[in-house]
């Protein structure tokens, strides 16, 4: 478990990171969001000790991860996946990862396999794919085979094979009770990997919910509606003055409607004889939620 109590980071005159109290809990994985300088990468780095916070703690099973008596085996993190001398090889690189924390050998083929790394082990890191070195950095935070992993965009750069090889990865490794974070601007792929989500907007916490409660929470459900008598339709449905009630036009003959079940609707439809081509419920989507949870909370944004 990652906890976070009162974490602050000021940075001169700015703060990264404001008052943040947050569990990451084992079983799971967890999604860290939150728009570009949002504080993140910043939380990260106190996680694992690599910056200092101002104020507040942050602790890793209890205690500081500095004061891990075997790091890697505490957490396994990737936070940049450029970071590694590009003369050495992927074995070369992982075997001087393990004699320093008194891992085998064996420890560093296995994760090789396991990251689909084998066939170019001894390849020089310099000549590596985006993708690759994404899985080397992958390898990397798993070689102690940790309790807990740390991941900053771990997809970037993977053809869809690699993106779905590590949303495996990371649902396999939580449902053997490890804690895992997962850091992404991915929306998409966050939906469908994650079971809880914090997001972060300048600085704070805005949110700290499971994905589903996360996704449906305090928002408008819409409907999409086809009818060759859409117009009609419309004018019956805006008449009745249901407080709440928006239409939005879709097309010549469709139009989405905010506050009204499919049920309504069609019975409106069926009482005036009215066509429907589609009265289809529209699910809310992560990147919905998030947009509009967050969309104060850019630092930087076009007008």
């Amino acid at each position: 478990m990652i906890e976070a109590r009162g974490l602050t980071k000021h940075y001169g005159s700015k703060t990264a990171v404001d008052d943040v109290t947050f569990s990451i809990k084992p079983g799971q994985v967890t999604g860290f969001l939150g728009p570009n300088g949002a504080g993140k990468s910043t939380s990260m780095r106190l996680m694992l000790g690599l910056d200092r916070p101002t104020s507040g703690t942050v602790t890793v099973n209890g205690a500081r991860y500095a004061d891990a008596a075997a790091p890697l085996s505490e957490v396994g993190a990737l936070l940049d996946a450029k970071g590694v001398h590009p003369g050495r090889s992927a074995r070369s690189h992982l075997r001087a990862l393990a004699a320093t924390h008194g891992i085998p050998d064996r420890r560093v083929s296995e994760v090789l396999e396991q990251t689909g790394l084998s066939a170019v082990a001894n390849r020089r890191v310099g000549g590596f794919s985006l993708g690759m070195g994404q899985r080397l950095g992958i390898a990397a935070a798993m070689l102690g085979d940790p309790r807990i992993l740390i991941l900053d965009e771990p997809v970037n750069g993977l053809d869809p094979d690699g993106v779905l090889w590590v949303r495996q990865l990371l649902r396999h490794l939580a449902s053997e009770g490890r804690t895992v974070l997962l850091s992404s601007h991915l929306m998409s792929e966050m939906a469908q990997t994650a079971d809880h989500v914090i997001v972060l907007g300048r600085g704070r916490v805005v949110a700290d919910a499971p994905i589903g409660e996360f996704i449906g929470g305090g928002r408008t459900s819409s409907v999409a509606v086809r009818s060759p008598q859409a117009t009609k339709l419309a004018s019956l449905l805006m008449s009745a003055q249901r407080e709440g009630v928006t239409l939005e036009p879709r097309g010549d003959e469709g139009f989405t409607v905010r506050g009204l079940a499919a049920a309504d609707i069609g019975a409106v439809a069926a009482a005036h004889q009215i066509v429907l081509h589609e009265l289809s419920p529209q699910q809310a989507s992560l990147e919905d939620a998030y947009l509009e949870l967050t969309r104060g909370e850019v630092e930087y944004s076009t007008s």
